[in-house]
C-alpha cells in the first residue's frame, strides 16, 4: 500500500501517481482502469503539486467528470491534496490509445474490443463488406451490426450469427 504524503515523507513522484492511476476504474466499463482505456495524458509533479491531464474519448463524454472526482479521491486517500486535472480535447483521444491489456479486460467482459485498422468508426472494406467484429463470447467472427448506438454512445450493438448473442462493441474513434 502506497504511504500518505506527510510532514516527514518525501514528495509525491510521477511513477507513485501513475501506480494509483492504475486502480481509478473507468465508470461505464468498470474492469478497465482508466490507464487501459489510455485517457490519461500526462502527470507532472512539481515539489508537492500533482497534475492529471486527461483525455475524453469523445468531447460529450458525461463520464469525465466522473473520473476527475475519481482521480480527485484516489490521490487525496494517498495524501495528495495539491491536485490539479486538466481536461485536454486536442490530440483527440482515439481507440490507438487503448492497452493491449485494456482490449483483452474488454473482450474478456463481453464487449468486442476496437478492430485493429477502422479507427474511423464502422467501414466498408474494400469489396464493400462490413469489417467482421469477432464475438467476445463464442469468438466466431460471423456477425452483424444491429444499431450503431449500443449501451452507451462510445459502443455499437452487434449480434453475433452463431450464438446468436448481442453484445457491445467498443467503437473505434479516431
Amino acid at each position: 500500500m502506497t504511504e500518505k504524503l506527510t510532514a516527514n515523507s518525501a514528495p509525491p513522484t510521477a511513477d507513485k501517481i501513475w501506480h494509483l492511476l492504475e486502480e481509478v476504474s473507468d465508470p461505464e466499463v468498470p474492469v478497465l482502469s482508466i490507464l487501459d482505456l489510455g485517457i490519461v495524458r500526462a502527470v507532472a509533479v512539481e515539489g508537492e503539486q500533482v497534475s492529471v491531464t486527461i483525455t475524453p474519448t469523445y468531447s460529450g463524454c458525461p463520464a469525465m467528470s466522473a473520473i476527475a472526482t475519481d482521480i480527485r479521491l484516489r490521490l487525496l486517500a494517498e495524501g495528495y491534496a495539491k491536485l490539479t486535472i486538466h481536461n485536454q480535447l486536442s490530440p483527440a483521444w482515439t481507440t490507438d490509445w487503448m492497452s493491449p491489456a485494456g482490449r483483452a479486460k474488454l473482450e474478456e467482459y463481453g464487449i468486442a474490443p476496437p478492430v485493429d485498422g477502422t479507427a474511423t468508426g464502422h467501414v466498408l472494406n474494400l469489396f464493400g463488406q462490413d469489417t467482421a467484429v469477432r464475438c467476445p463470447l463464442c469468438k466466431s467472427a460471423h456477425t452483424h451490426l444491429v444499431s450503431q448506438f449500443g449501451s452507451t454512445a462510445c459502443k455499437a450493438l452487434y449480434q453475433c450469427d452463431d450464438c446468436r448473442e448481442p453484445f457491445d462493441y467498443f467503437k473505434c474513434h479516431a
